[in-house]
């Protein structure tokens, strides 16, 4: 049975991150999408200008209407934007039970521009991260949630990971690309069985744009039926080839995109 997973984010008018990157990551797994909007971003890949974030009770609204007409096997949960979006978002699912849900704490853009509001920290920290199967947080979002500066080395990131567990998570994936000085990045996955790394070359490339939605789409949409390692494994190599043929795309000035589609569009055979 094809899995209906649901992304609950904020748009990207460029299509390389947000809620298009994730109906894009959704659809080339094999996944039927389905959305709810919980900002508007006027953004670029050269970076963002400005959002609107839409009353929490139009988001609540949105998501309600998909849990009452469709079957939700996993849930994606990206831009959140303030602590009243925080907090529907996490009693609308308690409500409707929602399952496999996998969160990606979007603080800041790639462009260093900040898509949370600072007082949304708590909500997000204490009402999202409970409910999620998986949190995907990279280290200067970690260092966030963990209240701890941001100066990571390899070993203060497995330290760090019961204290990340312990915010309530059942899986934590403390993505290590933003650690300086190694020519790969790993990324550690903790929870019930231990401790699984994940380790890739580098791809040198400026076509990184919604590589972390990408990268929380494509577990969402693994995640059903599977093992959550599996899953992030399985999310992990999409996006090792999305990146690595990436400049088969030619979108924008700045940080450009990921092939989200690098499987199914034939160019893509010669990377």
């Amino acid at each position: 049975m094809i899995a209906n997973v649901l992304t609950i984010a904020g748009t990207d008018p460029s299509g390389g991150a947000g809620i298009q990157a994730d109906i894009k990551t959704f659809s080339a797994l094999g996944a039927y999408a389905c959305s709810a909007i919980t900002a508007v971003v006027a953004q670029n890949t050269c970076g963002v200008r400005s959002f609107v974030a839409l009353e929490p009770d139009f988001v609540a609204a949105q998501i309600d209407a998909v849990f009452e007409d469709v079957r939700i096997d996993a849930v994606k949960i990206g831009m959140i934007a303030n602590a009243g979006v925080a907090d529907v978002v996490a009693d609308r699912l308690r409500h409707h039970k929602a399952r496999n849900i996998v969160l990606d704490p979007v603080m800041v853009a790639k462009s260093g521009h900040s898509l949370l509001a600072p007082e949304a920290v708590a909500a997000l920290r204490d009402g999202l991260v409970p409910l999620a199967t998986v949190i995907t947080p990279n280290l200067p979002e970690a260092a966030v949630l963990l209240g701890r500066q941001d100066d990571w080395t390899a070993e203060s990131m497995q330290t760090a990971l019961p204290d990340l567990l312990s915010l309530g998570s059942e899986w934590v994936l403390l993505k290590g690309g933003h650690l300086r000085g190694s020519r790969d990045s790993t990324d550690l996955l903790a929870g019930p069985t231990g401790i699984t790394p994940f380790q890739a070359p580098r791809i040198a490339t400026a076509n990184d744009h919604g590589t972390g939605c990408t990268l929380s789409s494509a577990i969402a949409a693994l995640l059903p039926g599977r093992d959550p390692v599996e899953a992030v494994g399985g999310a992990k190599a999409y996006l090792h080839k999305a990146l690595a043929v990436s400049d088969h795309l030619d979108v924008g000035q700045g940080h450009g995109p990921v092939h989200h589609f690098h499987a199914l569009w034939g160019r893509s055979d010669t990377g």
